[in-house]
């Protein structure tokens, strides 16, 4: 029996480094064995099918073969639709009254708990706010990520130690969660 995942690529072809065209990432994920790809935008969104159920080792099959085919490392995360459902649906932000640049979704490779974020003085970002999933993190930023400063206070190394996070917009969380069939 097959599953549905999305691969989300961690930095990938912004400002012109690390570029990964959708085509090859298509073909690398087909060469891999997997069925049904279909990429999303040109940010490292991709879809899948495979009977495989280990999402970590699904991610480190993409990572090898990105290293193999492009020389260079990028991190992977791999979710299921029912996951990426899961996340959609408990969204703690009124997400239907936002702007997709306005609401953010951080996947993180484990779980996260609030004391990892506790040095955060939230009031201090307002309006900006953040709250926590399992395996991610919900930011509302009213002027965009680009702009947010909170964003950067939820970006430094202390912060993410010891976990990978790559972030999507909610346009692009809803769009993964609608092809993979979650």
């Amino acid at each position: 029996m097959t599953t549905t995942y999305a691969v989300l690529l961690r930095g990938i072809n912004v400002g012109g480094n690390r570029k990964v065209p959708m085509a090859d990432l298509r073909e690398l994920l087909t060469g891999l064995g997997h069925g049904d790809v279909r990429t999303y935008l040109n940010s490292g969104n991709a879809v899948f099918s495979s009977e495989t159920r280990d999402e970590d080792q699904l991610a480190a099959g993409v990572e090898e073969a990105i290293v193999a085919r492009f020389g260079f490392t990028v991190d992977c995360l791999v979710r299921g639709a029912a996951y990426l459902r899961a996340v959609t649906d408990g969204c703690p932000f009124p997400a239907a009254g936002l702007q997709g640049k306005q609401l953010h979704v951080t996947y993180f490779s484990g779980p996260v708990d609030a004391g990892r974020f506790a040095a955060i003085d939230q009031q201090a970002y307002l309006p900006e706010e953040f709250r926590l999933g399992d395996r991610a993190l919900y930011l509302y930023a009213p002027d965009g990520l680009g702009r947010s400063k909170l964003a950067v206070a939820l970006n430094r190394p202390a912060v993410n130690k010891g976990v990978t996070g790559t972030s999507r917009n909610w346009n692009t969380v809803l769009r993964l969660a609608e092809m993979t069939g979650g």
